[in-house]
């Protein structure tokens, strides 16, 4: 079964290893510094929240079956390109962003499944499911970009 945010271990999982992550933490890979990719990985939970939006965009990704692989299989790409929305937002004190971080993750398990959802700018319409490990996944790919 896939790690979800759904899930309370998986969770917790991701709150700890934050943890670990220092502002000063140095990349494996792509542009973002340690304080960039936080208020990134803010930013898409945000959305996935429905607090901010980002405009959709008619990719191949957005189609069954290849947004069901991306989701739930394939490895994600390192620097792959992503929602201007998500980008360049004041990443302000450190500890306050992951502080922000792990919030917006509780917010998350807190919503109600069955209540209205967003829609995400790559992937178009997205169940609670898909959600969950989409955000798991790309909080944990993110904590990997810096060796978490």
């Amino acid at each position: 079964m896939k790690k979800t945010l759904w899930d309370d271990s998986a969770r917790r999982d991701l709150k700890d290893r934050l943890g670990n992550l220092q502002a000063n933490s140095h990349a494996r890979w792509g542009k973002f510094n340690a304080p960039q990719m936080l208020i990134h990985v803010v930013s898409a939970m945000r959305m996935a929240n429905g607090e901010i939006t980002a405009a959709s965009r008619n990719l191949p990704i957005r189609y069954t079956p290849i947004k069901q692989l991306v989701i739930y299989w394939l490895p994600f790409p390192k620097s792959a390109p992503t929602a201007p929305e998500l980008l360049n937002r004041d990443p302000g004190e450190w500890a306050e962003g992951l502080s922000r971080l792990r919030a917006q993750i509780d917010t998350f398990a807190s919503r109600d499944p069955k209540a209205p959802w967003p829609i995400h700018p790559a992937f178009g319409t997205m169940t609670p499911k898909a959600w969950g490990v989409l955000g798991y996944r790309h909080i944990d790919h993110h904590l990997k970009q810096f060796g978490v």
